[in-house]
């Protein structure tokens, strides 16, 4: 764990998408008045013919997001996740999950990572509201390079994404190039314990258990939520 080079999910997110901009064209970027927060703002300043703001309007933003996938672009739609999961539930629901429309979203200081933003901010259901959508994909990266390796990844999905960010920035926990489909379970155990995203407080070493005071993952992460683990459950078998 490199504990020197800390950064925010959130400007990984940011950096992952103006590279991944160069790479294909039908990537599009929606944000709601707060691409400086989100990050966003890096693919708008290089691509702003395919960057939209939306302003104060998350409904309109994935209601938009969801035309564009119809027309065949990828959209990637930013904002914070209370707004994102909470206010504009409806149009992911019925307008996005629904339909099975290619549409990213991708939102940023989740959970308790806000801070001073206060409890109106801190949005902790999110990842309950998005399982249980028909067809979406879930995705919650704890570090700068599963972060960068999520959002290129989604980008083959077809089909709806849910991403979550966290504000703060936290250590780099993975090497760059880890592959993380192919390191889902490391060690023949008798207990799992499954974290995700920035919840990295805890190390299994064989069979024991030990609490670090530092953020620290190295446990079987649940970077991927999805509603049907069968390749968790066949390994464990």
């Amino acid at each position: 764990m490199d504990k020197e080079n800390k950064k925010a999910t959130r400007q990984s997110y940011g950096e992952a998408l103006e590279a991944l901009g160069e790479e294909n064209k039908n990537v599009v970027v929606l944000d709601a008045d707060l691409a400086g927060s989100t990050k966003t703002s890096m693919f708008g300043k290089k691509f702003p013919e395919r960057f939209f703001d939306m302003g104060i309007a998350e409904q309109d933003m994935l209601g938009t997001a969801a035309g564009l996938a119809t027309c065949g672009k990828i959209p990637y739609a930013s904002t914070f996740a209370v707004f994102a999961a909470g206010r504009a539930y409806d149009q992911i629901r019925n307008s996005i999950c629904y339909p099975n429309l290619n549409v990213k979203i991708c939102a940023t200081h989740a959970g308790i990572t806000v801070g001073e933003d206060g409890a109106t901010h801190q949005m902790l259901e999110d990842l309950t509201l998005m399982r249980v959508l028909p067809n979406m994909h879930v995705f919650c990266p704890s570090d700068d390079t599963e972060t960068k390796w999520v959002i290129n990844e989604i980008s083959k999905i077809d089909g709806p994404c849910y991403v979550r960010l966290g504000r703060k920035s936290v250590e780099k926990v993975y090497e760059d190039g880890e592959n993380f489909q192919e390191d889902l379970i490391r060690h023949k155990i008798d207990t799992v314990i499954l974290i995700d995203g920035l919840c990295r407080t805890v190390k299994m070493v064989s069979n024991e258990i030990s609490i670090y005071p530092e953020p620290f993952l190295e446990v079987e992460n649940a970077f991927g939520l999805q509603k049907d683990n069968l390749e968790l459950k066949n390994q464990l078998d």
